[in-house]
């Protein structure tokens, strides 16, 4: 069990709790009592998320499980200022959208505890970035300002010290032949890229790889259609020759990411959850194995909101792994209805 009474002091309690409780997480017993502290520190210094709350008669006082928290429709980034914090605002990250669309803004008022975040994720799945020589394939990201991914795979770029590491634009070539030749190497090798550009480069190139691992960041940024996960990694599968496509999860409103390894069940780091609500009534949270929208808890996202509802549909399996079906259309704290998948 963590340390009781971490909300005692306010300019304290977000450094206690940063660098100790939330990445100190070992087991749902721990998960639900940091969770209970950082929806009482929201509720209490998060203006947006408190009226949010007092509309749906919750608040500290009545709140005394995860299941009794509330969750912020995702689109409430896109229309206010979400922020739990007294500090100065470090960075604005910011969704993609297309012209007339409102975009999602992500206040971080502490940057080290995105950095911890990701850094920590990647390494539990992976390794530290240092093993990897890591090729990035992110047009529509590396092509506008504010993108929480770029910022991420830039700082892994980084860290992995090999000079054969960096970004990829439009040069479709120069990264075939690196990939060909990196992968009759003995180091290795991680691609990520959002999925329009790897299905670009598989439709120029054939490939035969060995060594290298394949991650798609979802999206098709209106460049191609839209496909389901299992049609995507069949297609990339064949291109790239290999046998299986890995996965990150993320989005603009979270610090945290979840990764696949080609099943296309994602798991989460231990300060991250993924519950399930009702398509019907958004209140209610379906039971493991039934589909309905994503709830995601993100205790890295203390300084905004942790408590999300987001516009995903998926569900969780037994052994807290989720999976992604597809997304609502115009969904909102009402009701939802569903694309067609």
């Amino acid at each position: 069990m963590l340390q009781d009474n971490l909300l005692n002091t306010f300019a304290i309690q977000y450094y206690v709790m940063d660098s100790k409780a939330i990445f100190s997480i070992q087991d749902p017993i721990d998960f639900e009592e940091v969770a209970l502290q950082v929806f009482e520190l929201q509720y209490n210094n998060n203006p947006v998320y408190q009226l949010f709350c007092t509309y749906l008669k919750k608040s500290p006082e009545n709140v005394a499980t995860l299941n009794d928290i509330p969750f912020l429709p995702i689109e409430f980034f896109k229309s206010k200022k979400i922020l739990s914090s007294s500090k100065k605002v470090e960075k604005v990250f910011t969704s993609s959208g297309t012209t007339g669309m409102a975009t999602s803004k992500h206040y971080v008022a502490e940057m080290l505890v995105y950095e911890e975040s990701y850094l920590k994720c990647f390494e539990s799945f992976y390794g530290p970035a240092e093993e990897y020589i890591i090729l990035a394939l992110l047009p529509s990201y590396l092509e506008r300002e504010g993108s929480s991914l770029i910022y991420m795979v830039n700082d892994l770029i980084k860290k992995s010290g090999y000079p054969e590491s960096g970004f990829y634009l439009h040069n479709h070539s120069e990264l075939a032949e690196k990939l060909v030749a990196l992968d009759r190497g003995d180091r290795k090798v991680l691609l990520i890229g959002v999925s329009f550009a790897l299905l670009d480069l598989v439709e120029k190139y054939k490939f035969g790889l060995n060594n290298t691992i394949i991650m798609e960041t979802g999206g098709m940024k209106g460049r191609r259609k839209e496909l389901i996960r299992e049609e995507l990694h069949a297609v990339l599968c064949e291109g790239f020759g290999i046998n299986k496509i890995h996965s990150e999860y993320g989005m603009t409103e979270l610090l945290s990411q979840a990764y696949s390894y080609g099943d296309g069940f994602f798991k989460c780091p231990p300060w991250m959850k993924v519950l399930i609500r009702d398509t019907e009534d958004p209140l209610t949270l379906q039971a493991i194995g039934k589909t309905g929208g994503l709830n995601i808890i993100d205790l890295a996202n203390i300084h905004s909101c942790s408590f999300i509802a987001t516009q995903d549909l998926g569900k969780v399996c037994n052994d807290n792994t989720f999976t992604v079906l597809g997304r609502f259309d115009n969904s909102d704290i009402r009701g939802c209805n569903l694309m067609v998948i």
